[in-house]
């Protein structure tokens, strides 16, 4: 599955294309407006920048939304938060 990088942030001037991140959905407090699918993971590779459209650090494909979050949202917002951590 493929993501997106936001310039400011992850991409590093093009250093993250093509590596990959593993990305779950936490859920942190009560009245979350994404329901999280708990307890899943989804490893996707970097293969563009996200500019000036992107507030966040990543942008992922649906079928990757998917896998963590109920893709309806489309977005994680409030209390809730997106972990990324690299995979060597």
């Amino acid at each position: 599955m493929v993501a997106a990088a936001n310039e400011d942030t992850l991409w590093d001037g093009g250093n993250a294309c093509g590596k990959s991140y593993r990305v779950k959905c936490l859920s942190e407090g009560g009245g979350a407006a994404v329901q999280c699918r708990e307890g899943e993971t989804v490893t996707v590779k970097i293969v563009d920048i996200c500019a000036s459209r992107c507030r966040n650090t990543i942008d992922l494909s649906r079928e990757a939304f998917a896998t963590i979050a109920v893709l309806d949202e489309g977005k994680i917002l409030g209390e809730q938060k997106i972990s990324v951590s690299i995979e060597e």
